[in-house]
This record gives structure tokens, sequence and C-alpha cells, in this order.
């Protein structure tokens, strides 16, 4: 058998390392594809790096653009490679436009195609990543749910119980076998912050970041949340965010300490030892869940309501008091969530119900793939 694993951006590469690994481990044969979609593929290199992965046998290097454009490009650049290749099945993860433009391309090609994550649902179609991740739902030939919850959103879309197999979140995966590295990777007292004693916050979905109300609400959110704690709040800017606070005119000063982009590891580091998360990622809901470290979802509705469900995580939109008034809130909580996101052991579950289907796809008498 023949894998072909596809990312995209940085929490792609987190989310697949441990796919990777277990690929490696069990000898099967694996082509790594970088659609390149990231604004820098030199910083996604960093993380191919300090996760110890192979670097990717292809960079499409399609760079940014509109959403259009990117499918486009990702679509064009597949298509040979998927050709060369021929990948018995081709593993997309999340809601990226690399995610639904990788697997449209297979599921053209009659690949099969599996999607790490499926049935992640927010139920807000202005997000782009909520259409991406229903389209890949669909067009998959085996739908990975994350959770229970993930499972019976899918068989209430009609997706065939068969074409679902419940594994767990990757996420977990790599987070329990990259803590103690992280922890290691952060040095608190240069950063003039101590153990639980300082928050760390993230900003920079498109919702948010390019509308100036809601990204003005919720930087004055985070000010007044640090100012509430009298704690600082480690913000390490996202580039496109630093551009539109430019332009906003919007100056971040004390508690608000701005760091650069931070690498997978050190960034792990610094969420595992904080008081407090406040963010708009969908990932960092789960890694603060996983950690847990309460979180405040800067966010009207989330994908991830399993975090919120348990207590570990709560969504306060982009409202400056609400954000206030949650970070008090969430920072008094006890930490005693159970974890929803499954033990560690997702990327083993995928080869297996891979290995399970395939195996029965090709037993005497069985019914052929639709795309066979």
């Amino acid at each position: 058998m023949k894998i072909a694993i596809v990312v995209g951006t940085r929490p792609e590469i987190v989310k697949m390392a441990p796919l990777v690994r277990a690929c490696r481990a069990r000898r099967t044969a694996l082509t790594l594809i970088h659609t390149g979609q990231h604004y820098s593929f030199e910083m996604d290199g960093v993380f191919f790096s300090e996760l110890g992965l192979p670097s990717p046998h292809y960079n499409l290097k399609v760079g940014s653009g509109s959403h259009p454009a990117q499918i486009a490009a990702i679509l064009r650049g597949m298509e040979p490679v998927l050709e060369k290749e021929k990948p018995d099945w081709v593993l997309v993860e999340g809601d990226t436009n690399s995610v639904l433009a990788a697997g449209l391309a297979a599921q053209k090609m009659r690949l099969r195609v599996g999607h790490v994550e499926a049935g992640l649902r927010s139920f807000d179609r202005r997000m782009p990543e909520e259409s991406n991740r229903v389209l890949t739902d669909h067009l998959s030939d085996l739908c990975f749910a994350p959770t229970e919850h993930a499972r019976k959103l899918l068989l209430a879309e009609g997706i065939p119980a068969e074409r679902i197999a419940v594994t767990g979140n990757t996420v977990v995966d790599e987070l329990e076998r990259q803590r103690p590295r992280a922890l290691r990777a952060v040095r608190l007292e240069s950063l003039g912050v101590s153990k639980a004693r300082y928050a760390v916050a993230t900003a920079h979905r498109p919702e948010n970041v390019d509308d100036p109300v809601r990204l003005r609400a919720i930087f004055e959110g985070i000010d007044a949340a640090a100012r509430a704690l009298n704690m600082p709040a480690l913000v390490p800017l996202h580039p496109r965010t630093k551009k539109q606070l430019d332009a906003l005119g919007f100056e971040l000063r004390e508690p608000i300490r701005v760091l650069p982009p931070l690498g997978y590891l050190e960034f792990l580091g610094l969420q595992a030892q904080a008081a407090l998360i406040l963010t708009d990622s969908g990932g960092i809901q789960e890694e603060a869940c996983c950690l847990r470290v309460p979180c405040v979802t800067m966010r009207d509705s989330t994908e991830r309501p399993e975090s919120v469900d348990v207590g570990a995580n709560v969504l306060a939109g982009a409202d400056r008091d609400r954000i206030v008034d949650s970070a008090r809130s969430m920072v008094r909580s006890r930490r005693r969530w159970r974890n929803p996101f499954g033990a560690g052991r997702a990327a083993e579950r995928i080869l297996d119900a891979i290995a399970k289907s395939s195996s029965a796809r090709s037993a005497p008498g069985s019914v052929r793939s639709r795309r066979r």
C-alpha cells in the first residue's frame, strides 16, 4: 500500500506528523506533499526539522492569493504529482484550501481520499474553512472523526457509517510526544515571566483580523483582561495581524508583550505553563484542553464544542467586556476536565482503518470501489 500525505500549513504539519511516523514504522510507502500554501515555506521548514520529519518529496510553492486562486493552483500542481506517484490513498487534514483542493484532485483522479479531523462543524458558512471541511468530508472515502460528536454530525449529513472511523485527534499524539521537549524549549525567565503568572494570546482568523471593529475589540479585550488579572499577555504576533493593527494605528503596550512567531515546541511550552490562553485558533483550543490550561475563544462559534462542553473553553466573541469576564471566570477553573480528543493513538487507528477498508475492498466477491 502507498499513501500520499498532503500538508499546506504549519498546523497541518503538526497534526500529520504522527501519521508520517506511523507510516514509516509500518514500512508503508509514503509520499509527503507540501502545497506551500503558508506565507513562508522557509518557516514551515523549521517545523519539519524540529519535529524530526523528512523534507517533503514535493513542494507545490502555491503561496498566498485569493481562495479561488489558491485552490486552482493546488489542483494544477497536484495532478502531475499524483499521476506520477499513483498512491492508493491520499490523506488530507483539517479545513484549509490545501485540504479541499488536494482532496478534490485525488477524487477526480479516482484515488481514495481520507480526511483526518473530519466532522468538525461551526455552522457558520461565513468562515471559508466551514465550506472546505464540509465538501472534503463528502468527497472522502474515509472520514476520520476525532470524537463521537463529530461522527454523529457526519451521520446526520448522510455520510454512511462504513465511511466513518472515530480515531481521536492526532493533535494529542503529537502533544504527548513533544511535551517534555517543549517544556525545555522555552525559557520563561528570558521573557520576564514565571509559570502560571502570564496569559498567552493569539489572533489570526480573517473574520477577526480583516474586520477593524472586531480586531480592535479583541485587542482591547486582551489588554483589559491582562490588567484585570494583573499579569502580562504574551502575544506571538502573526504578520497579517501586525499589518492590520499597524493600519489601524493600534499600539500594543504593556501588559501586552509582543513576541515574534514561534516554533511549535517553544509555543507549546509557552502554552503549557500559562495561566490562561486567549485565542481564535481551532487547534489551540484543542491543545489548551489537552494541556489543562483554561481557554477563552474570541469567536462567535467553534467547531470544537467538546472543549466547551467539558469546561475547558468558553466563547467570548469579539466583545471587550465578554473577553474580560470570561478571562476572570476561566482563570479560576479547577482544570479537572476530561480530555475529549482521545488518548494519543489516533495515527495508529487511522492506519488500521485504512488497512481494514483496503482489505475489504480487495476481498473476493466484494463490491469494488466506486472510484476503481
